[in-house]
């Protein structure tokens, strides 16, 4: 009898472990470095309140990501339930026809709107009006610095960034004086120059309308300017992301760098943390303010498990903890305001000398307006970073350059 109970037992458990199986809903992520760390992160505390979902998560490196994603939506193979995107890319992406519109059932997700960053969630929609992602971490822009080289070459922070101008003249005294470069490249100063202090509804390169934008004052400000720099000898002609720019940063030779807040998780982790302490942060020169990169989650329209990607995306993109979690650990910084800790802002930063840095990437995100999105932005950018080669290699004027890349830019938008 005995025997015949344990047997019954056995057979209970084994059936009832095949039941919680069966009931188990695999929900396929996929994403990219290192952003997804901040899903990494996410795992345990989601699966604490979703017993029933398991989280299967796939990265590959950031282009070969984009690119997978970008063919399995034009086959509608292979695509998992939840999406990871870069701003980059989400212009293209949200004009595929792939992604379901999340402010339509059974999402309905419009009245998250007040949770974001105002320029976070603009740029979310495409030019329908639908809702195709939502945004998990923002990137208010800053300039990096040396203060052990600024100092050496008697510049000030404050005197560096008065103005654009002032900015270049500064960066020829501290080459001059240290040997140090003040941008891995000219096009430094463009590509930030070009997303400054834009007006609210403002694209990049479109205007609301579509209107290509390259014809403006601020094109041709920026090209002058990256030109400006390049005449100083001020940028070390090297590509972000490189193992020379690595190796610039070991060696000293890089004494600024302007970039999203989170490059400064970067440089502690693995660009420079041997440069611990020397480093500082500041809003960029001139009084700009701009969103440097951001990351968003999207539904396709294949997804077989719409209503847990929804449940998960909306856990990944609006809880607090989940926000906070993410910027303590990675530098992510939130999307949504809730997130931004008082105290936690507040803490001094030991790679940045102490510097509570975080304050100044919580104004400008404060003050980074909204700016939609357009598919023909990579194509905009692809025409216009030739174009400022042809400058910056004397092989044509500022005013050709641009009137080439714009003439070129609205046959692209015509087909």
């Amino acid at each position: 009898m005995r025997h015949a109970a344990l047997l019954a037992a056995a057979a209970l458990a084994l059936a009832a472990s095949a039941a919680a199986q069966a009931a188990t809903t695999v929900l396929t992520v996929t994403s990219f470095p290192s952003f997804d760390e901040s899903v990494k992160i996410a795992i345990p505390a989601y699966q604490k309140l979703h017993p029933e979902i398991e989280i299967k998560l796939t990265s590959l490196p950031y282009a070969d990501h984009h690119t997978a994603m970008s063919a399995a939506l034009a086959t509608n193979a292979n695509l998992p339930d939840v999406m990871a995107l870069e701003i980059s890319y989400l212009g293209r992406f949200a004009e595929s026809g792939g992604l379901d519109d999340l402010s339509k059932p059974p999402y309905n997700g419009k009245p998250l709107q007040p949770q974001f960053h105002a320029f976070a969630w603009s740029q979310s929609f495409d030019s329908t009006g639908a809702l195709v992602a939502l945004p998990a971490d923002v990137g208010p822009g800053a300039l990096f610095y040396r203060k052990d080289i600024l100092d050496k070459a008697g510049v000030s922070i404050e005197q560096m960034t008065q103005s654009w101008e002032s900015f270049i003249e500064s960066g020829k005294v501290i080459r001059e004086k240290t040997g140090a470069y003040t941008l891995t490249g000219a096009a430094d100063i463009f590509n930030t120059y070009i997303r400054s202090n834009l007006k609210a509804g403002e694209g990049v390169y479109f205007a609301k309308g579509g209107q290509s934008l390259l014809s403006t004052p601020r094109f041709t400000k920026a090209f002058e300017l990256a030109l400006a720099a390049r005449k100083a000898g001020i940028d070390a002609k090297i590509n972000p992301w490189s193992p020379e720019w690595r190796e610039a940063f070991k060696r000293e030779s890089l004494a600024t760098q302007m970039m999203g807040a989170w490059l400064a998780g970067h440089l502690a982790d693995w660009l420079n943390p041997e440069g611990a302490g020397k480093w500082r942060a500041s809003q960029l020169p001139g009084g700009a303010f701009a969103s440097w990169g951001g990351s968003f989650y999207a539904i396709p329209k294949a997804s077989q498990h719409k209503k847990e990607a929804w449940d998960f995306i909306r856990f990944m993109s609006t809880n607090r903890e989940q926000q906070l979690a993410s910027f303590r650990k990675m530098g992510a910084y939130p999307a949504i305001p809730s997130a931004q800790e008082k105290s936690f802002l507040e803490e001094p930063i030991p790679f940045l000398g102490g510097q509570p840095a975080r304050l100044l990437w919580a104004e400008s995100a404060r003050r980074i307006p909204s700016i939609p999105v357009n598919k023909f932005d990579p194509v905009a950018n692809e025409l216009v970073s030739a174009a400022l080669d042809e400058v910056l290699e004397g092989r044509k004027p500022v005013a050709q350059a641009l009137a080439d890349a714009d003439a070129a830019l609205k046959r692209r938008v015509r087909r």
